[in-house]
């Protein structure tokens, strides 16, 4: 069976193996870390009120669910379709790399020459790729610029890049870029 015919075939089960495991690891790396995350005090007043009481018994719990899960179910491997379902659902990651890209990018770059390129960026990446789209996104971008610090005088910080600029540009720059 190649890969267009198990893209066609549905089933209730498919990507279960992934997640089921993925599951029980990702609560396991999470209770590892809950000593380092939390803390036992003994000024708490009752059980019902330590701070790690409630992390643990959620982790306990979930551990338990995920391992229940996986001992009831009756195929244990994954395969070919559970690995199509398990890809479908980490595409939406790929908008988490932008956004952090962009996040990492506005305090060295600038606010308003980084929301242009992102915009026109993810616009191509969607598919719009004329030079129409490519330029209402950047209008788009624009706008938002100027509502955040124009008229919402939202305070975003200057760019690093700016420090380059002589003082005159520079101010304009860090006050409306």
């Amino acid at each position: 069976m190649d890969n267009s015919e198990l893209l066609q075939v549905k089933t209730k089960t498919s990507g279960q193996v992934v997640f089921v495991v993925a599951g029980l690891i990702v609560t396991l790396v999470l209770l590892s870390q809950i000593g380092n995350q939390t803390e036992w005090t003994e000024k708490a007043r009752n059980i019902g009120s330590q701070p790690r009481l409630w992390p643990a018994i959620a982790l306990i719990t979930m551990l338990a669910g995920f391992a229940v899960h996986y001992r009831l179910m009756r195929r244990r491997k994954p395969n070919a379709l559970d690995w199509v379902e398990a890809r479908r659902w980490a595409e939406p990651l790929e908008y988490l790399v932008w956004f952090l890209v962009y996040v990492a990018a506005v305090p060295r770059l600038g606010f308003m020459p980084m929301s242009i390129i992102f915009a026109c960026a993810l616009t191509y990446r969607l598919g719009y790729r004329t030079r129409f789209a490519v330029g209402i996104a950047a209008l788009f971008a624009i706008a938002m610029v100027v509502l955040f610090k124009g008229f919402l005088g939202v305070s975003i910080p200057g760019a690093q890049i700016y420090e380059f600029l002589p003082d005159s540009v520079r101010t304009f720059f860090l006050v409306y870029l």
